[in-house]
């Protein structure tokens, strides 16, 4: 599938075809468990993890599938259970070097560490919630609040200079038409509000901007206007109750309510061990200690919904796979992610809701019962469609 086109070095979801891969930057203070978390993610792709700050220092990429279960029942009612033949939509994770107070001035890797930052499409902040000694915290101390405000400090500062400096070309005046003078004006006006927000220590997420407004300040890349979850890195007696006899947990939960964050629990040492066992030995060693399910599904389901996107599904003997749209996509544009030949061409889709097509038993029963609809150029794609596509190329 062919990737979106981005402006500079920036990374950002448009209107347009999305990349299979979104990009999502694991960020945190030094020795928080980000190399960790990671590893336990990405089994495939191993990162150095030691108990001293800057452990890492270049950024590691592993690329994640999207647990869905809904895949798994469709290749069994399709029989296109070969492994080749399920696809899963996927999420690229960037374990990123710790960051410290200064980065946004250049301390530490601070440069380095912002400049990975802004190639991401969304961004998981892991939060040490747990207390070992022999752990080294940089700061000499386990406080989850004050550790997430060195970071969104860091970050705010970087998008204020970044703000300043576009708002000083502005002022130049360089529009020569009454058109560019509109855009321009229209772009101060939005980056004013950025930045009255962002001086209060508001994120610049926290600013509601239309669509049109959003595309005018997509280019500077704003670290804070990237969808944030915390990852609460907890020990596993936590995971039983979920962190509720958890100080450190109490306290980051309340901190992430305030700024419209999600906090997801997570044991990075837990899940490592999870990775050199079965599904069967792993389920039990999750019952064992009074958990449901590992951590790492849960961040990667909220990860992936919180950049607004939603997943549609194609499938038959051949293959069985699950797509990657943003929220409010057109039926043509949803069949573009699959080729771009499909969105040109495209006549119609024949579509019937997931939870039919399994209660029937499949296509055939959905058709025979009417419960498919054939759709045109302006349906806008459901979260678990199952779509078919005619098009003429």
């Amino acid at each position: 599938m062919p990737a979106s086109p981005r402006p500079r070095h920036c990374r950002g979801l448009r209107s347009s075809t999305i990349t299979l891969a979104l990009k999502t930057g694991i960020v945190g203070l030094p020795n928080v468990g980000k190399s960790t978390l990671f590893n336990a993610l990405c089994s495939n792709s191993k990162a150095q993890a030691a108990n001293f700050p800057f452990c890492t220092i270049e950024p590691n990429v592993g690329v994640v599938a999207v647990p869905d279960p809904r895949l798994d029942i469709l290749v069994s009612m399709s029989k296109s259970g070969k492994a080749e033949k399920t696809v899963p939509t996927s999420i690229e994770f960037v374990d990123i070097a710790g960051l410290v107070k200064g980065a946004s001035k250049g301390e530490g890797l601070g440069n380095k560490f912002l400049a990975t930052i802004r190639e991401c499409d969304s961004l998981v902040q892991v939060v040490r919630c747990f207390e070992n000694d022999d752990v080294i915290h940089v700061d000499g101390r386990v406080n989850p609040v004050e550790d997430i405000d060195t970071i969104n400090f860091e970050l705010a500062l970087a998008d204020i200079g970044q703000v300043e400096k576009r708002l000083e070309r502005l002022k130049k005046g360089r529009a020569k038409t009454a058109e560019e003078i509109k855009t321009q004006e229209a772009e101060t006006g939005v980056l004013q509000r950025l930045m009255a927000a962002m001086e209060t220590g508001l994120p610049a997420r926290s600013v509601l901007l239309t669509p049109e407004e959003a595309e005018l300040v997509r280019g500077l890349c704003l670290l804070t206007m990237k969808p944030l979850t915390y990852a609460a890195n907890v020990g596993e007696a936590d995971l039983a109750d979920k962190g509720a006899s958890n100080p450190h947990v109490q306290a980051l939960q309340a901190k992430a309510a305030e700024e419209g964050c999600g906090v997801v629990l997570v044991s990075a040492q837990v899940e490592a061990e999870l990775t050199d066992l079965d599904a069967a030995e792993a389920a039990e060693y999750l019952a064992d200690l009074g958990a449901s399910e590992g951590g790492l599904k849960s961040l990667v389901r909220t990860t992936y919904s919180q950049l607004g996107l939603l997943t549609y599904f194609t499938t038959g003997e051949k293959e069985s796979r699950a797509w990657t749209i943003r929220e409010g996509m057109t039926a043509p544009q949803a069949a573009g992610v699959i080729h771009t030949d499909f969105e040109k061409g495209f006549i119609r889709a024949e579509t019937v809701a997931y939870k039919d097509f399994v209660a029937v038993g499949g296509l055939a029963a959905a058709k025979e019962k009417g419960l498919t609809r054939l759709e045109g150029k302006d349906y806008v794609v459901k979260e678990g469609d199952i779509m078919l596509f005619r098009f003429n190329v």
